[in-house]
């Protein structure tokens, strides 16, 4: 049992070639009695080389930076890494980023110019384990992910018993969390209760053998689960 007072911060590595971006997002982070900062890079190579050091929950990762950009750092790091959370942040809402950013495993994307408490927001969520793909581009781009250019079928057993585990209704669910919503949006989607909701995503990462919502997506786009 874990005593709640003493409940671990968040702990958040920010990525990004400008300083001034990197202390504004620093700032107000360092502000929230739940989250900390414990690392900042200025490229992603430093990116890579720092989350391997402090092994941190959360990376805040810019897209364009010199050396090695943010979706590359990403790649690399949840190769390395795959229960960090990685969140894309960039100035524009632009479908390539929030494609490449979907395939290298990040989990999220956000815009530099979002308000600061849906930016801590967005880093709670992530850090508990959902999809977060905000901007009508990052739904679209998520779409085509789903539907093309998907990466190649995953034929080992463990992916065919899945489908035959799974359940249709399961499987509706699975493809609701891969488009991002949360509980009680799925009930109200599929019609259903959110406590049903809730017995079917414990039942659908049982199943997966993961842990949260964001390794379930990513098992069953390399499943060919959802699409």
């Amino acid at each position: 049992m874990t005593d709640t007072h003493h409940q671990e911060k968040i702990r958040v590595v920010l990525v990004d070639d400008q300083t001034m971006i990197r202390q504004g997002l620093g700032y107000v982070i360092q502000m929230q009695p739940d989250m900390e900062v414990i690392g900042e890079a200025s490229d992603g190579d430093e990116a890579v080389a720092l989350v391997g050091e402090l092994n941190p929950d959360v990376v805040l990762m810019d897209v364009q930076m010199p050396n090695k950009s943010g979706i590359d750092a990403t790649r690399e790091i949840m190769l390395l890494h795959p229960t960090l959370k990685v969140l894309i942040l960039t100035t524009f809402d632009n479908h390539n980023y929030v494609v490449d950013g979907i395939r290298a495993g990040a989990v999220g994307y956000m815009l530099k110019d979002a308000d600061s408490q849906e930016m801590l927001d967005l880093i709670r969520r992530a850090h508990q384990g959902e999809a977060l793909f905000h901007t009508v581009t990052a739904a679209k781009a998520l779409a085509e992910v789903l539907q093309t250019q998907q990466p190649a079928p995953d034929t080992t057993p463990q992916a065919s018993y899945l489908l035959d585990e799974l359940t249709d209704r399961e499987l509706d669910v699975l493809q609701q969390i891969a488009y991002g919503y949360r509980n009680d949006q799925i009930a109200q989607n599929l019609f259903i209760s959110e406590g049903t909701v809730k017995t079917h995503v414990h039942r659908i990462l049982q199943k997966m053998g993961v842990e949260d919502r964001t390794q379930a997506v990513a098992m069953a786009l390399r499943q060919q689960l959802v699409k």
